[in-house]
């Protein structure tokens, strides 16, 4: 049996065991994908002997992502390019890793959002983490012209401006207004709004009728900052779409076939977030 995993401190609350095993299931795939603990001090010895530990790959996810990098050598242009990594695999024997958060982001925004045209365009991305890095990457890469990036500490919009280069402006929070008038997106790269944490503080009132909101956080399903869009006549992307889609590559990775994110998956993980939701 092929078995692979994600893993954090803690991390009961992943629904990624959901998405592979549904995926496994339908391929008919003899394996399993569940959750691991594994303590900071843990971390070096599981990462560098995943066979030993009996998987093919893994997941990463807090609070692992950064001491990762330190220890994982083998990374990819993704990885290199981001400073930010969530997939570990087996190549050749050696263990690699890569970053599918940014792959996930575009395909879930541009199925949610097929008219959004995204080339010569200005995006405004709220955060300066490893979310924030996935997704000014893969809007650059997408033709992206532009991303003003509004966030609590300068200096990590200066360490994304040496990365990503001109591209990237800060956004002072007084001029949030002025530079929302002209924004194809906006998206929200921290965890303001999500269940738990505190609540997303942004008035997008000025932005224009056609610009979409995307929103990374997907508990609960449809945050405040979407339904504040929403009622404003903008389209609205939720999170849970970029958890699947970034769960595609792994799953690759790892057992042999490339799953498809199908709107049964989507009904199947959303329901357990949120028993009442209905389609």
């Amino acid at each position: 049996m092929k078995k692979a995993c994600v893993i954090g401190w803690p991390i009961a609350h992943s629904r990624s065991p959901l998405i592979h095993n549904y995926w496994l299931k339908q391929h008919k795939i003899d394996g399993l994908y569940e959750k691991r603990e594994v303590r900071p001090d843990q971390l070096n010895d599981f990462l560098l002997n995943l066979k030993t530990h009996g998987y093919e790959g893994c997941n990463i996810t807090i609070p692992h992502k950064e001491a990762a990098l330190t220890i994982i050598k083998n990374v990819d242009d993704v990885v290199r390019r981001t400073g930010s990594l969530n997939t570990v695999y087996i190549h050749d024997g050696e263990v690699w890793a890569t970053s599918t958060d940014g792959t996930g982001f575009i395909h879930n925004l541009l199925k949610s959002a097929p008219q959004l045209s995204l080339v010569g365009k200005k995006a405004i991305v709220l955060g300066a983490g490893g979310s924030a890095k996935a997704v000014i990457d893969a809007l650059l890469r997408a033709g992206m012209a532009e991303i003003l990036v509004l966030n609590r500490t300068a200096e990590r919009v200066n360490d994304l401006k040496a990365r990503f280069g001109p591209a990237i402006q800060t956004l002072h929070p007084d001029h949030f207004g002025a530079e929302s008038k002209t924004a194809a997106l906006f998206v929200n790269a921290t965890s303001q709004g999500m269940k738990g944490q505190p609540a997303l503080d942004v008035d997008i009132s000025g932005l224009p009728p056609d610009a979409v909101v995307c929103d990374l956080v997907y508990v609960p399903l449809k945050s405040a900052l979407l339904k504040t869009a929403e009622a404003r006549g903008l389209r609205a992307v939720g999170g849970l779409g970029m958890l699947l889609h970034q769960a595609v590559e792994g799953f690759e990775k790892w057992f042999g076939v490339r799953p498809v994110v199908t709107s049964e998956l989507y009904e199947l993980v959303a329901k357990d977030i949120d028993p009442d939701y209905h389609p």
